[in-house]
């Protein structure tokens, strides 16, 4: 059995759908407060809603993570509203398909600050509060693509997920004087309105058949990964990273896979 996570602090980025609503909803479950940071506030009205049911304490935060001022309004709001902060998830990213041939230099900056630089922001503007709290987790989304595989139209992306686990080297070493613990979780493909929206039924059924497990991940694979990160049980983990893929990256190659 986990130490209980009721009443501790959370911030979940991007958590008003996808991957962010899986974090969130595991830490609502959990009877802890949480705050949810997005840009949009007609999904964030649906996301408290929905997430209503459980015994958490939900509030939401208008932030675009890749502005200093919003991220510091953040923190700020959510340490005046909870009385301070246990546990950063900084889950909230974007990811544009554009091959290298037609992207801008713009393109490649949005989505950098949007993945990567929202990152340190987060953590920076958090640290002063999960060093008072003695027990501070950091909990970065990054994923396999970037540090694992490649897809083409995504080297933005790629990148920034890559950079996001440099950065947590790093941030893991310098936080840990707080006994505050870095760590990561790597998703591979996750079934989320961004994916079905995507592809067709036929395209998210050949995509589960290259996985060991035969089955596209759900949200809540994400959060329960996030909840373990975030234990007490976890406090001697930091600087490393979790796949969870389904085994999506073990097979060598997809014909071996298919025998089998």
């Amino acid at each position: 059995m986990f130490s209980s996570l009721e009443n501790y602090s959370v911030i979940v980025t991007g958590g008003t759908k996808g991957i962010g609503k899986g974090i969130a909803k595991a830490f609502a479950r959990q009877k802890a407060r949480i705050m949810i940071a997005a840009r949009d506030r007609n999904a964030a009205k649906t996301t408290l809603e929905e997430l209503s049911q459980f015994e958490g304490d939900v509030h939401f935060c208008c932030c675009d993570v890749s502005d200093w001022d919003d991220v510091q309004h953040l923190v700020e709001h959510t340490v005046n509203e909870f009385g301070g902060l246990d546990i950063l998830c900084a889950n909230a990213g974007c990811y544009p398909v554009i091959p290298i041939e037609a992207m801008t230099p713009g393109n490649w900056d949005e989505v950098l600050d949007n993945n990567l630089k929202s990152s340190f922001l987060c953590v920076k503007a958090a640290l002063p509060h999960l060093s008072k709290a003695g027990h501070g987790r950091v909990i970065l989304t990054s994923s396999i693509t970037g540090p694992m595989t490649g897809i083409p139209g995504l080297s933005h992306y790629g990148a920034s997920k890559a950079g996001q686990l440099g950065f947590m080297r790093t941030a893991a070493m310098e936080l840990a004087k707080y006994q505050t613990t870095v760590n990561a979780i790597l998703p591979g493909f996750i079934y989320t309105e961004g994916l079905s929206s995507h592809l067709s039924p036929d395209d998210l059924d050949a995509m589960a058949a290259t996985i060991p497990l035969k089955r596209i991940g759900h949200i809540d694979d994400i959060g329960h990964t996030a909840l373990f990160l975030a234990s007490k049980e976890a406090g001697y983990i930091t600087g490393q990273t979790i796949v969870v893929d389904g085994g999506q990256t073990l097979p060598e190659t997809l014909a071996l896979h298919a025998d089998f």
